[in-house]
C-alpha cells in the first residue's frame, strides 16, 4: 500500500498497540492499553480509530455489538515510509550528515561507530 501522509502523534500511539497485538484487535484492548496510559476518553480512542480507518491504515468489521480492526499498513511499511520521509526533509537523503548530526551532538559514540562499520562491511560482502 501507498504511504501519502505522516501519522500525527496520537494516531501513531493507537498504531503501535495495533502492531503490538495479533489482530484482531478489539476496541476495548486498544482502551486498555492506550486510553489508560494516555487518559484518553473512550470518544478520543473511537475519533482515532475512525480517522486510521478513513485513512486506510485499518480496516473494521462490526461484531455483535463491538468493532474489531485489523491493520492494512505494517509497523516495518510505516517505518520505511516515516525514516525515508524524515532523511530527505531533515538531512537531505545523506547518510553521512545523519550521522554527523547524532555524533556532533555526542547521541553516538565510538561503539556505535564501530558497530555500524562492521555492519557496512557486512553487506558489501
Amino acid at each position: 500500500m501507498n504511504i501519502s501522509r505522516k501519522l500525527p502523534d496520537a494516531e501513531f500511539e493507537v498504531m503501535k498497540v495495533v502492531w503490538a497485538n495479533k489482530p484482531p484487535i478489539t476496541t476495548n484492548l486498544i482502551m486498555e492499553q492506550v486510553g489508560r496510559e494516555k487518559e484518553w476518553k473512550a470518544q478520543t480512542v473511537l475519533s482515532l480509530l475512525a480517522r486510521l480507518v478513513e485513512r486506510k491504515f485499518l480496516r473494521t468489521e462490526k461484531n455483535s455489538k463491538e468493532r474489531t480492526y485489523f491493520p492494512l499498513i505494517g509497523k516495518e511499511e510505516y517505518l520505511k515510509f516515516e525514516t525515508g520521509d524524515f532523511m530527505e526533509r531533515f538531512h537531505g537523503n545523506s547518510f553521512t550528515s545523519l550521522v554527523a548530526t547524532l555524533y556532533n551532538d555526542r547521541k553516538l559514540k565510538n561503539k556505535d561507530l564501530d558497530e555500524l562499520e562492521q555492519w557496512l562491511k557486512e553487506r558489501r560482502g
